[in-house]
């Protein structure tokens, strides 16, 4: 038997539920979507990291402002990540450069 070197801190279904407000069945549908990372523990139930708390938040600023299903959800995320990814490349260039022109 393997055993891990150090217990992984996690949610179960009930206290994910109860920290983010959402029903458990829109907490397994957010799951099976693929917008909310989990998996299955010993006994089958699903156990949720605790960063996606505010994933689980974020999903429901994003339904609630722009109106968009959850199935939407996954690609406005995405989107909005990469948008902030190639910001902060920007941002790194921009300061590695010194306000330097290249023409």
């Amino acid at each position: 038997m393997i055993r891990p070197l150090v217990r992984l801190a996690h949610l179960d279904m009930e206290g994910f539920a109860r920290a983010t407000g959402l029903h458990p069945e829109l907490v397994r549908r957010l799951v099976a979507l693929g917008l909310i990372e989990a998996w299955r523990g010993p006994g089958g139930d699903l156990c949720f990291p605790p960063d996606q708390v505010a994933a689980a938040g974020r999903l429901q600023r994003l339904h609630a402002g722009l109106a968009v299903n959850y199935a939407s959800l996954g690609l406005v995320a995405d989107l909005l990540d990469r948008i902030a990814e190639l910001e902060a490349a920007l941002r790194t260039r921009s300061r590695t450069t010194r306000g330097a022109t290249w023409t």
